[in-house]
């Protein structure tokens, strides 16, 4: 078993002086300590057909590996297991925290065979396993599931005329934030699921994968993402998270108690922006947090 021991608190100052305490969890284990391991908090749903429905082009066209623009941000494209065991197809990874399921009946067979030890056709070798077991459920069961997942819509932005959050959505660009966390997407005109094509949608990533850094870097490996590479996490209706969890928790693990923190945990590639953030003045920090919240 998996044991939260405690958490080791990391002391800074903003750049007017003001003090905040970062906190990274600490684990224990009962018994042999996994050689990797990675906690994660369970992701929400909404939206997750719309952002499947975005063309693959469009994601490619935000790709840059190789910095070539020299903005310090180098997103890259996840390639995914595109099919059931035999294909062997290449699709790109958007879905999930390392951007490893290319689509929503992908992220479903994935749950139910890792968190609840149920084989499909599509992932019919449980987690521990060598030989694919029976399905349990069956594709016209899966394909419900995967209708009903990717249906489940997103609220709208609220505070559209409020001068703080419309202060913060200007300074959210200023300092880079929208280089990762795109603020608009258009989805393809070719899904099977006539709700969800050409719509321009605005779910704040590229779904593309970055570096985030050493400090927040796990130690299990995840498809083809390095241990400090992450997608870009959707921005919309974080707002209304705190009301859903019945308290705030943010980034993979949970370990951000508010949203300055989760910025402050941002390294590698988000670095200039982190520091940005860190430095500006605490009118324009609390501007920044309103607009997140109004999303």
């Amino acid at each position: 078993a998996a044991v939260l021991a405690g958490w080791q608190e990391l002391p800074g100052t903003y750049g007017d002086g003001t003090p905040f305490s970062l906190r990274r969890p600490v684990w224990t284990f009962t018994g042999t300590a996994p050689q990797a391991y990675s906690v994660r908090m369970a992701p929400a749903l909404v939206g997750l057909g719309l952002l499947e429905a975005v063309g693959e082009s469009e994601i490619a066209s935000r790709a840059d590996e190789c910095d070539a623009d020299g903005d310090g941000v180098s997103g890259r494209m996840s390639v995914a297991d595109g099919g059931d065991a035999s294909s062997g197809t290449a699709l790109v990874g958007r879905l999930g925290l390392k951007a490893t399921q290319p689509s929503v009946r992908h992220q479903v067979a994935r749950a139910l065979n890792r968190d609840m030890g149920v084989a499909t056709a599509l992932a019919p070798v449980l987690d521990n396993e060598t030989r694919p077991s029976p399905p349990e459920l069956s594709d016209a069961d899966l394909g419900l599931l995967t209708r009903y997942v990717s249906l489940l819509g997103v609220a709208a932005r609220r505070s559209l005329t409020d001068p703080q959050a419309l202060h913060g959505e200007a300074i959210f660009a200023q300092l880079g934030c929208t280089a990762c966390h795109a603020p608009s997407l258009t989805t393809g005109a070719h899904h099977p699921m006539a709700e969800l094509r050409s719509q321009v949608i605005h779910p704040y990533t590229d779904l593309l994968l970055h570096d985030l850094g050493p400090g927040l870097a796990d130690t299990m490996p995840d498809g083809d993402a390095t241990a400090s590479e992450w997608r870009t996490a959707p921005l919309w209706n974080i707002g209304l998270a705190p009301g859903v969890a019945e308290g705030e928790a943010y980034l993979h693990d949970g370990r951000a108690r508010t949203l300055h923190e989760a910025i402050l945990w941002h390294g590698g590639e988000a670095e200039a922006a982190r520091e940005g953030f860190r430095t500006l003045p605490a009118a324009d920090r609390a501007a920044l947090v309103a607009f997140l919240r109004s999303l």
